[in-house]
């Protein structure tokens, strides 16, 4: 039997740290030198919490813990390298962002300030809206 042609398994995250999003400026195609979430391909092996955990490492510097799952997101053309499903989680980042791996630059930006994002990161985003927005609360109390 022969093994079925799939998607590729992909994470996203978003970071919550002092208040605001941590972006990351892409160095790699596609979507080279744009702003992007944190975020990368799944390894053999690994759960998705793994991956989002390495990944947001890996990019960033920060230690991060997982606060829930924002959604799934699958549409075919939402990255040009072809058909990836991300899981998508909001975290609480700890630790000084610093950029490495695959990204030049991080940085921390307000909800309701954000640059022009690749992949379909902005409605991501919008959909994780509110849970970022309570865990933006709960650390002010």
């Amino acid at each position: 039997m022969s093994k079925p042609e799939t998607p590729i398994l992909t994470v996203d995250i978003l970071i919550v740290q002092s208040g605001k999003l941590v972006l990351i400026r892409r160095s790699n195609p596609p979507y080279q030198g744009q702003w992007a979430l944190p975020g990368g391909f799944v390894e053999v092996g690994e759960t998705v919490e793994e991956a989002a955990m390495r990944e947001a490492h890996e990019e960033t510097g920060l230690i991060v813990d997982l606060k829930g799952l924002v959604g799934v997101f699958s549409e075919p053309d939402r990255d040009p390298r072809g058909h990836t499903v991300s899981v998508c989680f909001v975290a609480l980042g700890q630790g000084t962002p610093q950029a490495s791996s695959d990204a030049q630059d991080v940085a921390l930006f307000e909800l309701d300030d954000l640059p022009s994002l690749a992949f379909d990161h902005l409605k991501i985003i919008n959909t994780g809206q509110q849970k970022m927005r309570e865990l933006i609360l709960q650390a002010l109390y």
